[in-house]
């Protein structure tokens, strides 16, 4: 089966690494994969998805990216060639801004089976009529990545399996997989002192980047051995030094910036208790990824973290934007080591279901359903 993905940017966030996920599941499932980007792409990930046996197209020479109507106009000469060179059967769209576009420039080309992917949760999206349109009239399939994403975009939700009947209509949750650069840890943790908390992840406002520093704060009033780990960069990365001047915590912590998802595994296994205080997250890549590594994940009650992360079974939720309730929950874990060492084991268990070989059956799946 001959397939193009479409996408709009081929950087390094989570959506391009799920996307080569999907890519590398398709090829895995014997079909020919076109990749289409439309505007900002790097080298290095173009590089990744050629590696994994897809074509890529990148309409932008130059990477960047077209607004209003000469965008749409790009976009539609763009893709009308695509279609025209890669032929294909079906047609998968990663909802993002433009997402709507390109899969009604598809549809007026004439392609019928189209599956959309959305990567977050609707709160991003001010008006859901468009998204409603898209899936009832648009789309074979509209897939999101959580139960709790699929339930704001459309009030219920529906967990795909390989038993799942296709109709004219349909929305399912199929959940990311653990990338290929994480191997889920065999042996156990040692968390003996002094105990590493860490950060992964881009340090933005909306990750909750402002809020580590304080909590930090808070644990070392009871814990001074406790150290801080931040892997990443970001817009907040200024803020948060001197937040941790203003507040004489600096000496305890370490930044090392952006690193290679290749380079991820190594920094995990530094880090014994994983934060990720988001204010919106459509999954929560970072978590799976600490926790197939044994770390045990702390995250804010929000978007799909509160699905992924089972409170109190293979990790621990707290507040949204509560530093306090953050602090609270570190500290519990840090007062009970036995606690933490069975949040850690029940952990590396509980993400196999995230694994390549299930990953690649699901999605395989809906593909041969939909062209037959």
């Amino acid at each position: 089966m001959r397939v193009l993905i479409c996408i709009p940017c081929l950087l390094t966030g989570g959506t391009e690494i799920q996307t080569l996920n999907l890519v590398e599941a398709l090829i895995r499932g014997g079909h020919q994969v076109t990749t289409v980007c439309y505007f900002e792409h790097t080298p290095n990930m173009v590089s990744r998805y050629q590696q994994a046996g897809s074509k890529v197209v990148c309409l932008s020479v130059t990477g960047k990216r077209i607004g209003g109507i000469n965008g749409i106009i790009f976009l539609y000469k763009g893709l009308k060639q695509m279609i025209r060179i890669s032929k294909p059967d079906i047609t998968h769209v990663q909802y993002m801004a433009p997402g709507a576009i390109p899969i009604l420039l598809l549809r007026l080309f004439g392609i019928k089976n189209i599956i959309a992917t959305a990567h977050t949760a609707a709160d991003i999206y001010p008006n859901l009529k468009l998204v409603h349109f898209i899936q009832r009239y648009c789309v074979r399939v509209f897939t999101c990545i959580t139960q709790v994403a699929e339930m704001s975009f459309f009030g219920k939700s529906n967990l795909y399996t390989q038993k799942t009947v296709i109709q004219k209509v349909n929305h399912f949750t199929i959940y990311n997989v653990l990338p290929s650069y994480i191997k889920i840890r065999e042996e156990q943790r040692d968390f003996s002192s002094p105990v590493t908390l860490g950060v992964v992840g881009r340090l933005e406002k909306i990750k909750g980047g402002d809020l580590v520093i304080p909590a930090f704060v808070r644990i070392k009033e009871r814990y001074p051995e406790t150290r801080l780990l931040i892997v990443g960069d970001g817009s907040l990365k200024a803020f948060m030094q001197q937040q941790a001047k203003d507040l004489h915590v600096s000496e305890y912590i370490t930044w090392v910036g952006r690193k290679d998802q290749s380079q991820l595994q190594a920094y995990y296994d530094k880090i014994h208790v994983l934060l990720i205080p988001s204010r919106s997250e459509g999954f929560g890549l970072t978590a799976i990824e600490g926790m197939a590594r044994g770390c045990v994940v702390i995250a804010s009650k929000t978007g799909g973290l509160s699905e992924i992360v089972k409170d109190k079974e293979v990790g621990l939720l707290h507040d949204q934007e509560n530093t306090e309730d953050l602090a609270k929950k570190v500290c519990y874990v840090l007062e009970h080591p036995q606690d933490m060492k069975m949040l850690s084991m029940k952990a590396t268990r509980y993400v196999e279901q995230f694994g390549n070989n299930q990953y690649t059956l699901l999605f395989n799946d809906p593909y041969e359903k939909v062209t037959n």
